[in-house]
């Protein structure tokens, strides 16, 4: 069977168009598992982050609890009132879930609770110059 020069043309204009969609397709297949791995240590980082907030605040909650517990005056009762609300805010914090639905707003609730606490207890809500001196630290 002969080839006529219009049949040669056509199959490199077909190949062209062939490699144009196999570059296309590898080029989409590679992004697209890029951007899983890319995505998958984003969220592990801030999963991590949002943990190691609400984890800070439920060791906050813990320490003030066993300060107060054994303490029977009216301002210390009001103080363990406040701790026993941010506790009961973070005991169920959905970590296994990080799709839970309202998970944002839960965590903004904690934040401004933990905010009403340290303002009811007069603590200082900026824990960044206790937290800063750890890594600083070297062996």
């Amino acid at each position: 069977m002969a080839l006529t020069s219009g049949d040669s043309f056509d199959r490199i204009f077909l190949a062209d168009n062939r490699f144009q969609a196999e570059g296309y397709r590898e080029g989409f297949d590679e992004g697209t598992r890029q951007g899983m791995l890319e995505g998958r240590t984003h969220g592990a980082s801030h999963g991590a982050r949002v943990c190691a907030e609400v984890s800070f605040y439920y060791g906050f909650a813990i320490t003030w609890k066993c300060l107060l517990d054994n303490k029977m005056d009216a301002k210390s009762r009001k103080h363990l009132k406040c701790v026993d609300g941010l506790m009961s805010m973070i005991r169920p914090f959905p970590y296994e879930n990080p799709q839970a639905e309202g998970l944002l707003e839960n965590m903004q609730k904690i934040r401004t609770k933990f905010r009403q606490v340290c303002s009811v207890m007069s603590v200082p809500t900026d824990f960044s110059d206790y937290t800063r001196g750890s890594s600083q630290m070297s062996f």
